[in-house]
């Protein structure tokens, strides 16, 4: 049995329209995402052979292949999650609407709402060929940052624990928006489900345990 497995999408490839076009939802999914669950799966067994066999000259390769395959499944994982619908996503997220804990962290950890989404859209709008803008929290201060990931996997703070993804490769974007990655960037906020982002944060944070004193 495959050790991991692609995800249902949450809702049916229409619902991110017109942010997100439903044929980009399509191909995205199972094809983009189905290929980063193989070669995670793929991995994982050529590593296990390697182990049997004591051939450890592949060693190298075959863990960033895991690395690669495994961040990019986890990271699409999230990202799905991460949006809805344009009528019941995006905006700014607010108290009265069930994420205050999270709102208020926002709030702390980047002195406001738009000095934090102006960080995160020109993270994710500059990343440097392929690669993602991510919210984060990061266990040790107890706060939110923003990380810019190449590829999947890369220039990640150890530890931090993504609760909010853009993906800026072009295969997520580019039959809609063609270069224009800013444009895309700056069209995901419309569809943002801030309570599975608020969800997330509250489960970093409790896993973390809050501020780490000491390291």
């Amino acid at each position: 049995m495959a050790l991991h497995t692609l995800p249902e999408l949450p809702y049916d490839y229409a619902a991110p329209a017109p942010v997100i076009s439903p044929e980009i939802i399509e191909l995205h999914h199972d094809k983009h995402h189905a290929a980063y669950v193989k070669g995670a799966n793929d991995a994982v067994e050529q590593l296990a052979e390697a182990r049997d066999k004591e051939a450890w000259g592949p060693v190298n390769g075959l863990e960033r292949n895991l690395a690669f395959h495994l961040s990019g499944h986890i990271l699409h994982s999230i990202h799905w999650r991460n949006m809805t619908g344009p009528k019941e996503g995006g905006g700014e997220p607010l108290a009265q609407d069930g994420v205050g804990d999270l709102a208020e962290a926002i709030k702390e950890s980047f002195g406001s709402f738009a000095g934090f989404k102006a960080q995160l859209s020109k993270g994710a709008a500059t990343t440097q060929g392929s690669g993602w803008g991510v919210l984060a929290y990061e266990p040790l201060s107890g706060r939110l940052i923003v990380e810019q990931v190449y590829d999947h996997q890369g220039n990640v703070g150890q530890g931090s624990t993504p609760i909010l993804v853009f993906d800026a490769w072009e295969h997520a974007f580019y039959l809609q928006y063609k270069n224009q990655k800013a444009d895309f960037i700056d069209a995901l906020w419309a569809v943002v489900n801030w309570q599975d982002v608020a969800r997330r944060y509250a489960a970093a944070e409790e896993r973390g345990g809050g501020p780490l004193l000491e390291p």
